[in-house]
């Protein structure tokens, strides 16, 4: 990673524009071509050094579902329940924990009601249950991760 993707990290923690052309916007300021910036974002994720580059929607806002869903997974087949758990569309930010309930994810459904149908498939699938903790208050934390060089 050299100085121009750690710059890149850093602003776009901040935010991104919105505009005609945001991605030229951004490029612009840090003295390079739009195509540049897009291809860095893209090996970003590649190599993993990014795990998403998307807005982040409020799905409650949009009519949605939200709640936060947790696990206990053995060890030895944490692995595998989590390549199960992550093929569903509706689950994000999937993590492991030192707990007893160590698997944590965030599910997001188009409908409230969908929260049910889809912790009950992941249920079916994985053969292990789901803990449902829907959010009874929201809170803005802001968190932004300085990327510095060696």
């Amino acid at each position: 990673m050299d100085s121009i993707d750690r710059a890149i990290l850093n602003q776009l923690q901040d935010g991104f524009p919105v505009c005609d052309h945001p991605y030229a916007k951004v490029a612009a300021q840090f003295g390079i071509e739009e195509s540049e910036l897009l291809q860095r974002l893209e090996q970003m994720l590649e190599k993993k050094q990014l795990s998403r580059f998307g807005p982040m929607y409020n799905a409650v806002k949009m009519g949605g579902g939200l709640s936060l869903c947790a696990m206990e997974i053995p060890d030895a087949d944490f692995d595998r329940i989590a390549e199960q758990v992550n093929a569903f569309p509706e689950v994000a930010h999937n993590y492991a924990r030192d707990h007893r309930l160590n698997m944590w994810f965030v599910l997001a459904t188009e409908t409230p009601q969908r929260i049910a149908q889809v912790l009950a498939e992941i249920e079916q699938v994985t053969g292990y249950p789901v803990y449902n903790m829907p959010k009874k208050e929201e809170f803005f934390v802001g968190l932004k991760f300085e990327i510095q060089g060696d």
